[in-house]
């Protein structure tokens, strides 16, 4: 996933915000990441996905990222919105 694909697709929050803010504000907890522009608070579907850069960039990696990429993310998100199956 590159640095200005969605994460959180109900709220339109980039990979690079997350990342930026979770390195800024170094949050103890993922779920502080809502105080990013609400990211994670609409379906639900990218709160592991948001736990996951929160880890690594707590760890410092350099660049955190998720495996997989834009379209196989929003397919998963549409099946998990009609299934509520991850």
């Amino acid at each position: 996933m590159k640095d200005d694909d969605h994460v959180c697709l109900c709220y339109r929050v980039s990979k690079r915000k997350i990342v930026n803010y979770c390195k800024r504000e170094r949050p103890p907890v993922a779920s502080l990441i809502s105080e990013c522009l609400s990211a994670g608070t609409g379906c639900g579907w990218c709160v592991p996905y948001l736990k996951h850069l929160h880890k690594q960039a707590l760890e410092n990696n350099p660049n955190p990222d998720l495996s997989l990429n834009p379209k196989e993310y929003a397919e998963k998100r549409a099946d998990y919105r009609k299934t509520k199956k991850r």
